[in-house]
C-alpha cells in the first residue's frame, strides 16, 4: 500500500530505559489485571483466542511463545474491555524485527463491538511505530482524551510490508478506577476478516493523525 503523509498530531515514541527501574515498569505497566479477558475480542487473528496471548506481565513481554498473528491481511483489531474506569497513560507494542512488526497503531476509545468498518472513522490518536523487540519504546497517549475509558479499541491498520503481522505484546500504562455499575455487551464478529470488507485504498493526514 502506498504510503501517505502524516501530520503534526500523530505520537512519537520516547525510550525510557534510563527513566525507570524494571520493577517499576512491572508495576506502571499492570494494567493487563484490569482488562476483562473473557470479553476481549481480536478481529482477524489468525487462530482464535491469540489476541488474548499478547496482554501479561511486564516480565514476560520477550516471550516469543505467546503472540497473535493477523490471518487475511496485515490487519488486526483489538476490543479491549475493562473492568472499570481506566486513564490512559502510555502503550508499548512489540512485534518482530522485520517487516511483520506493525508500523501503524490506531485507538478508540469507549466503543464497543468496534467493527473494521467502524475503524474507516477518525480516531481519538494515532501513532507510527517504530520496530521495538524488547520494549524499549514508549508511546504517550494524550491524557485528556483518554480518562475515562471504559473500553479501548486498538487498531493496528499497516505493517512494514509483510502479508501478515505479528505481536507479541502490547503494555498499556496508566491510572484505574474501580466500576461503580457493570454493563454488559455481547459482540458476535464473522471469525476472519474479509479484507474486502474493511481496506483501505486511501488514507489522508487528517483522519490517520489528529492533534
Amino acid at each position: 500500500m502506498a504510503g501517505h503523509g502524516h501530520g503534526h498530531g500523530h505520537g512519537h515514541a520516547c525510550e525510557c530505559r534510563g527513566e525507570h527501574e524494571p520493577a517499576d515498569r512491572g508495576v506502571e505497566y499492570g494494567l493487563y489485571r484490569k482488562i476483562d479477558l473473557e470479553k476481549l475480542q481480536c478481529l482477524n487473528e489468525s487462530r482464535d483466542g491469540d489476541g488474548k496471548l499478547v496482554f501479561k506481565p511486564w516480565e514476560e513481554r520477550t516471550n516469543r511463545e505467546k503472540f497473535v498473528e493477523s490471518d487475511a491481511d496485515e490487519e488486526l483489531l483489538f476490543n479491549i474491555p475493562f473492568i472499570g474506569s481506566v486513564k490512559l497513560k502510555g502503550i508499548i507494542v512489540i512485534g518482530d524485527d522485520d517487516d511483520s512488526h506493525p508500523s501503524e497503531l490506531r485507538l478508540f476509545k469507549n466503543i464497543p463491538c468496534m467493527s473494521f468498518d467502524d475503524a474507516v472513522r477518525e480516531p481519538d490518536q494515532a501513532f507510527r511505530l517504530n520496530h521495538d523487540v524488547l520494549g524499549e519504546l514508549e508511546y504517550p497517549v494524550k491524557i485528556a482524551r483518554f480518562s475515562n475509558v471504559n473500553h479501548l479499541s486498538i487498531h493496528i491498520s499497516k505493517n512494514f510490508g509483510s502479508s501478515t503481522t505479528r505481536v507479541y505484546y502490547i503494555g498499556l500504562r496508566g491510572e484505574f478506577t474501580e466500576a461503580h455499575r457493570h454493563e454488559v455487551t455481547i459482540c458476535t464478529y464473522e471469525a476472519n476478516a474479509n479484507p474486502a470488507d474493511h481496506k483501505i485504498d486511501v488514507f489522508t493526514p487528517q483522519t490517520q493523525f489528529i492533534s
